[in-house]
């Protein structure tokens, strides 16, 4: 079947320049990738993923003492093993690997 149809999507400059970096990685064009997802829609009946919040660690101010004590242990035990690191090469990594920017 010939492609006759156009697809006019408005997307953040700096998400379709990541997404374009992966998919030229993996030799795929963009049009291609959107095909890929148009017809798993089609395929599923819907979204081919799960639509979920990441679980994130819960805040302090909602944590029990106990819990936050738990964690901040954890902290302090972590740091004594020596698996921690300067907070400038862990921000440098974020953005690295995800495009965010040191705040």
């Amino acid at each position: 079947m010939s492609k006759t149809s156009n697809v006019f999507a408005r997307v953040e400059p700096e998400l379709k320049e990541q997404a374009e970096r992966v998919l030229n990685q993996i030799g795929l064009p963009m049009s291609n990738a959107i095909t890929l997802f148009l017809r798993q829609v089609v395929m599923c009946h819907g979204v081919p993923f799960p639509l979920t919040l990441p679980s994130a660690p819960p805040l302090f101010h909602v944590m029990t003492q106990n819990q936050l004590k738990i964690k901040l242990e954890e902290g302090l035990a972590s740091m004594k093993e020596g698996k921690g690191r300067p907070a400038g090469d862990f921000f440098d990594e974020l953005e690295r690997k995800y495009g965010f920017e040191n705040v």
